[in-house]
């Protein structure tokens, strides 16, 4: 009990970092669900060599939920350009793909620093690179991605996002950033381009099978934790009804460095 009542605290701050800051939820189920895993008795029948895969499947079922209602509520408000999420959207499916079948073939250790090296990398570009924290004023009228950029930036943002289970809005907010989006409209954009990630890479993880059979559980397809799923998705409505307020309403420099501070803390909760 209170393993799934950890879940629903940790499923509404899913909600609210989904709404603001377009995370889908990736950045909180992911190092929860993988140090439930590693550490829970409920989970002791399980081999932690599928915890972080089984960690990042969970993350992206949750995700289909969460950043589709997401991508409906900011759309009422505005904040969706479709002409900059197509066709990158289908590109990033296809990546979405590869990258959760690449995820499948590694280890969960390669999968867990892997997330930790991208992690800290995204940070220390968001920090030191221009135009992330202070929004570049010289590209207020952002220009569509080209046919090239559409297919190059989606099939990689789909491969990184589906491996790691983080959604597109690790690569895509500083993107749209850069072009010069303000915050409520990058991470606003993060949600619809991290749909197709979440619904091709759960239907992968689920058609995929654990390295050992005594590692399912009744409640599991492939690695996808449907327990976890539906108690997390309980949450997550909670947290995306209490932020939906606040849309647009944070200043855009305050925005973006709290944006760099939660990515500093789910780092510093995958390696300590």
């Amino acid at each position: 009990m209170t393993i799934y009542l950890l879940l629903a605290v940790f499923g509404v701050g899913s909600g609210i970092t989904t709404v603001l800051f377009g995370f889908g939820g990736g950045f909180v189920t992911v190092p929860l669900i993988y140090l439930l895993i590693t550490h829970a008795e409920h989970y002791g029948a399980l081999k932690s060599e599928n915890a972080m895969q089984m960690a990042v499947a969970t993350s992206t079922c949750v995700m289909i939920a969460t950043s589709a209602i997401a991508t409906w509520q900011h759309a009422k408000r505005g904040n969706i350009i479709t002409s900059q999420i197509w066709p990158m959207a289908v590109f990033i499916g296809v990546g979405a793909f590869i990258g959760a079948q690449l995820a499948t073939i590694v280890s969960s250790n390669a999968v867990k620093w892997a997330f930790v090296i991208y992690l800290g990398l995204t940070i220390i570009d968001c920090l030191l690179r221009d135009g992330f924290i202070r929004r570049n004023q010289a590209q207020n009228l952002v220009s569509p991605p080209t046919a090239i950029m559409s297919g190059g930036f989606g099939i990689g943002i789909g491969i990184v996002a589906a491996f790691l289970g983080v959604g597109g809005s690790v690569m895509t907010v500083p993107l749209m950033r850069r072009r010069g989006m303000d915050m409520t409209k990058a991470t606003a954009m993060a949600n619809p381009l991290t749909v197709p990630v979440a619904f091709s890479a759960t239907i992968t993880y689920m058609l995929s099978a654990p390295t050992s059979p005594i590692a399912q559980t009744a409640w599991q397809i492939g690695y996808v934790d449907l327990a976890a799923f539906l108690v997390l998705i309980c949450g997550a409505l909670v947290g995306m009804r209490a932020a939906l307020p606040m849309v647009g309403r944070i200043p855009d420099a305050i925005h973006a460095k709290i944006y760099i501070f939660l990515l500093v803390l789910v780092l510093l909760a995958m390696i300590i």
